[in-house]
């Protein structure tokens, strides 16, 4: 692994990681992780080749190296469970491709592209080794925008395991019928009316799922406290959608917090269940910057927002490791509205007073590595404190680029390490469209200069 020292105008020097590719680049970061148990790898976009790249990387040697039991990614529970069960070899799909094929919900790149193929290959070829189903690592979703998929699941696990739960439940939410969609005609019928309201049904539903628990799981067996926990996760969706949904009409720190304490309670909820055999269940977590890095250190924090990185800190002060990813120019795939196709996008160079700006300058300037990593712990004096940061979703607008996609923040106290990747590419859909693969034209187009 490559070590490079730089001396910034400051005067100040570092110690860089270098990423060149190999099995060893990231033993230092192994070795930061150590007995950790909980580890949050985030990304600056929702689509960077780049990003799933190295998180994956990281992943596989969190698995192999350190044991992680699952990873628990930015995903509703009930499509990530698909997957969850082919890469334990419960499912009936043949590959990878048709184990993604419930994430047909906007933006379906983020999960249905190239780099999780692979990833997910790659997990059920390491879980084929192993006869026992505990020795298997799971992959499990945290967020909670499937409210309609959940309450179709919880119906569904019942109809098998007590059909006359199954009516009950289907009675229950039925409340929401006269609200087509997935819950944003809801947000608005609540906006309207504030007696309007099926939280009463959701909670119903959620502590009837609870009560029959123990006739439930007398059919025996791992698998089948498993699938109990599926459903009841959804149920539990289910009520943290409904709170959602009414939270929209409110503004956006409510609905921010809500789902984020939400994934964050997911992922409690994971490691209490893998807890029952594993003692000290380790969880991998990817989700974005924003969600991953603590949000005490960044402008957000100071008007209300709340991060699942942050939440983990607070419960697991030393059992958390908060991972980032920078970057400063090169391709993105994003949209450029909500529910809009799938856009090949230029990443427009870094601002000025930026981390990205910062660490592209250290490579320019001293010869760096364009791809490595700093434990920023271990480098709190040196890093600059207070800068612009970016971060792109699945919408990227660089025509607003500084009030649509940049804060300020510490990066030193909102992460444990950063990856910086000075240039990056575009990750590949699956379904490709044909704005995609056009893609956008060059700064100099039409001059060619």
């Amino acid at each position: 692994m490559a070590t490079t020292t730089w001396t910034k105008r400051t005067g100040r020097s570092d110690a860089l990681e270098g990423i060149a590719g190999s099995r060893g680049d990231y033993d230092g970061l192994i070795e930061l992780v150590g007995d950790r148990r909980i580890v949050l790898i985030g990304e600056a976009s929702h689509g960077t080749h780049e990003f799933y790249r190295e998180r994956a990387r990281i992943t596989m040697r969190l698995i192999d190296e350190l044991g992680f039991d699952a990873v628990a990614v930015e995903a509703d529970w009930p499509d990530a469970y698909r997957v969850n069960r082919f890469v334990q070899g419960r499912s009936d799909d043949p590959d990878p491709v048709a184990a993604l094929g419930d994430f047909t919900r906007f933006p379906a790149w983020m999960w249905r592209n190239g780099d999780v193929v692979q990833f997910v290959h790659w997990l059920r070829e390491r879980n084929d080794a192993y006869a026992d189903p505990r020795d298997k690592v799971g992959f499990f979703g945290l967020d909670l925008y499937s409210m309609r998929a959940s309450m179709e699941a919880v119906v569904a696990y019942l109809s098998w395991a007590d059909p006359q739960a199954a009516a009950a439940a289907r009675e229950r939410y039925a409340c929401f019928d006269m609200f087509p969609g997935n819950g944003h005609h809801y947000a608005h019928a609540a906006g309207q009316d504030p007696l309007i309201s099926c939280e009463e049904e959701v909670v119903a539903a959620l502590i009837d799922l609870h009560q029959r628990k123990a006739a439930i799981l007398a059919q025996d067996g791992w698998l089948a406290e498993d699938e109990y926990f599926f459903a009841e996760q959804n149920a539990r969706l289910v009520l943290s959608a409904e709170h959602y949904y009414r939270q929209m009409v409110h503004g956006q720190v409510s609905s921010w917090n809500l789902r984020d304490r939400h994934m964050a309670n997911t992922l409690e909820s994971l490691l209490v269940h893998l807890n029952r055999d594993q003692g000290h269940a380790k969880v991998v977590v990817w989700a974005h910057n924003s969600h991953v890095g603590d949000a005490r250190a960044t402008e957000l924090g100071r008007r209300g927002e709340l991060t699942v990185g942050q939440v983990v800190r607070q419960r697991h002060p030393r059992d958390a490791c908060c991972i980032g990813f920078t970057t400063h120019h090169g391709r993105v795939t994003a949209a450029s509205e909500w529910g809009a196709p799938a856009e090949r996008k230029r990443v427009r160079p870094a601002l000025d007073h930026s981390y990205e700006r910062y660490f592209h300058e250290i490579v320019v300037d001293s010869g760096a590595q364009p791809a490595f990593w700093i434990p920023t712990d271990r480098n709190r004096m040196s890093l600059p404190t207070n800068l612009l940061q970016r971060a792109i979703g699945v919408v990227y607008r660089p025509e607003t680029e500084r009030t649509s996609h940049w804060f300020h923040a510490d990066l030193a106290r909102q992460f444990d390490a950063v990856i910086h990747l000075d240039e990056t590419s575009a990750l590949t859909p699956l379904e490709r469209t044909p704005l995609w693969e056009m893609g956008e034209p060059p700064e100099t187009y039409p001059t060619g200069l």
